[in-house]
């Protein structure tokens, strides 16, 4: 309800911070015109002092050392006769809350297709699984984190509908483009046309649809397109939502004759909704999901006033890369480069998700003829590979569908000795970096590639998107000789190390070494100074000697403390001998 001039609170709606003011006022001139922004700042002022009047989220701490996130759908794990949410909450506090804090539910919301973001109702839980009780239980238990699917609805929403009837509200949220435009210089992750038809009381049209024919865009030159995801975004927090995904936020804002991706109003935009989750929720998380090149991609953080988070898009391929050749050299280099986050940012670290790999974010950093390489070898271990249209109408390589154990196995048929120590060096590397780390629930569980699913479903992303029967899994992980639960423990067991470690803090300080091609290498050192950790990864199947570098603490006893398997080791050591994907982390004693 907006306030009204006899409400006795009246003045809590006014004495919005100046901070608050000033910055969106700006934001709104930009993006819609001086003329509007005195309309849109009272319809903005309202909204966000109701939400404050209701009483303020509390501030908690961003992040530590601590944190560790889950990937997950709300039914990657079912148990016949309940509520998908509820057995994935069960199944976390069980078996995973020593070594998480916060749950990446993916869209858990009505859709239409793309397993969750069509989303047909962004103010409703999927009756498939569960409620919004289930959701507000789950964000006691965990820090949640939500997707708010920014860029396009379902054709099934409520606004496409209304769209299609030339009513309100939708009728002006979605993009025409005539067939005659030049859409050639629009960026596009997708082969599919940009232009979908559609059937209106005005004859054929044709909209905007970035990523299929489903997933119409919606348009931010609406100013009430802005306001509704404002108001979605805040009923996210009223349920407990503490960390903010914005998906494919890069295709936000579209002008023709221009990329469409990246452009100044969606900065703008990502701004205005840091301003406002700042202001009714401070201590959460924004995080931008961009998955483009790696400098396109850092400029989210803009000048710490943009997102708090972004994900590490190049991790996974250059990682994938580094073990499958067993040559840290490409990402040794790119993580010797990675700008250090703007102060109150880190990055979102992670080698697996619902998602593919990308390739674009490698681009200008793994020569052609690598990328190539890759692609061939993962189609060998049953990938598929998802094209990208480009400007010119050539299609090349945009992600590779594969889960991440059979990406990172051995050819079928081949050596399978190594499986399990390259996949946990991979997460041990992924570890150490600086950022908060992530892991798909499908790599707890070492899932193979799902064949059947993407049979069932026609989609190649369905590979990387199994469904596990809870009995199952639970079987699998109290079998000490399956290769679920040896991974499981393994990583539970390196998490249970890493949370307890100051110099892994997100903003600790990091500095790449490049010593050897066929071994990672960084240092990690606490904010305070007071610890120092060496963490060191093979990446090949050979032995590898390495000299290391002088002890950091000139006095005292020089000791290493080696924190995975907690021996000691001799300062005056001038080498160490790592076997085949070994992962040491040497804490620096005095």
């Amino acid at each position: 309800m907006k306030p009204t001039t006899d409400d006795p609170n009246i003045n809590r709606y006014q004495d919005l911070p100046f901070w608050f003011t000033q910055r969106t006022e700006a934001r709104l001139k930009f993006l819609y015109g001086r003329e509007n922004t005195p309309t849109l700042m009272n319809r903005l002022i309202n909204m966000v002092a109701e939400a404050v009047h209701q009483g303020p989220l509390p501030k908690q701490q961003k992040w530590s050392e601590n944190d560790v996130v889950i990937i997950t759908y709300g039914n990657s794990i079912i148990q016949k006769g309940e509520r998908p949410l509820a057995t994935l909450n069960e199944f976390l506090n069980l078996h995973l809350k020593d070594a998480i804090n916060t749950a990446h539910i993916l869209p858990y919301f009505p859709f239409s297709s793309d397993d969750g973001f069509a989303v047909i109702d962004y103010r409703t839980v999927n009756p498939d699984l569960g409620q919004w009780d289930d959701i507000r239980h789950i964000s006691t238990q965990f820090k949640l984190m939500t997707d708010l699917v920014i860029n396009h609805v379902s054709r099934g929403h409520l606004w496409f509908k209304n769209y299609l009837k030339d009513v309100e509200p939708g009728r002006s949220y979605f993009i025409e483009v005539d067939r005659g435009s030049d859409v050639s210089s629009v960026v596009r992750p997708r082969s599919t046309p940009l232009r979908t038809p559609v059937n209106t009381p005005q004859g054929l049209r044709h909209v905007w649809a970035t990523f299929g024919e489903d997933q119409i865009d919606v348009n931010f030159k609406n100013p009430d397109v802005l306001f509704e995801f404002l108001e979605i975004l805040l009923l996210y927090l009223n349920y407990g939502s503490r960390v903010i995904r914005l998906d494919a936020i890069a295709f936000l804002w579209k002008d023709l004759g221009t990329r469409c991706i990246n452009l100044r109003e969606t900065h703008e935009v990502v701004k205005l909704i840091r301003d406002v989750l700042d202001m009714c929720s401070p201590g959460s998380i924004l995080i931008t999901e961009t998955n483009i090149p790696n400098g396109e991609n850092v400029s989210y953080f803009g000048n710490s006033d943009e997102a708090h988070m972004v994900y590490q898009f190049s991790l996974p391929p250059l990682l994938l890369h580094a073990l499958s050749q067993g040559d840290s050299h490409y990402l040794s280099e790119w993580s010797k480069d990675m700008p250090r986050p703007p102060k109150g940012c880190t990055y979102f670290n992670f080698i697996a998700s619902h998602d593919g790999i990308g390739l674009r974010p490698v681009e200008g950093i793994l020569p052609t003829e690598e990328v190539s390489v890759m692609v061939d070898t993962m189609r060998r271990k049953g990938g598929f590979i998802s094209m990208k249209t480009n400007p010119n109408g050539i299609e090349t390589p945009y992600e590779i569908n594969i889960s991440l154990f059979d990406a990172l196995a051995e050819m079928p048929g081949g050596d399978e000795r190594w499986n399990v120590q390259r996949f946990i060096c991979a997460h041990a590397i992924m570890l150490v970096l600086q950022g908060i780390p992530a892991i798909y629930i499908h790599s707890f569980s070492a899932t193979r590639n799902d064949i059947d699913g993407v049979e069932r479903t026609g989609r190649t992303r369905s590979i990387n998107r199994h469904t596990w029967d809870y009995n199952t899994l639970f079987n699998l992980l109290n079998d000490p000789d399956t290769t679920t639960s040896i991974v499981f423990h393994e990583l539970k067991h390196l998490l249970s190390i890493r949370r307890r470690q100051k110099a892994f803090h997100p903003e600790a300080a990091q500095e790449t070494l490049i010593l050897n091609s066929g071994v990672f290498v960084i240092w990690r050192i606490s904010l305070d100074k007071e610890q120092k950790i060496l963490a060191l990864s093979n990446v090949t199947s050979k032995i590898r000697t390495l000299k290391l570098p002088p002890h950091p603490i000139p006095t005292g006893s020089m000791i290493w403390r080696e924190i995975i398997a907690s021996t000691a080791i001799s300062g005056n050591t001038e080498e160490i001998v790592l076997q085949p994907y070994q992962s040491v982390w040497l804490e620096a004693l005095a």
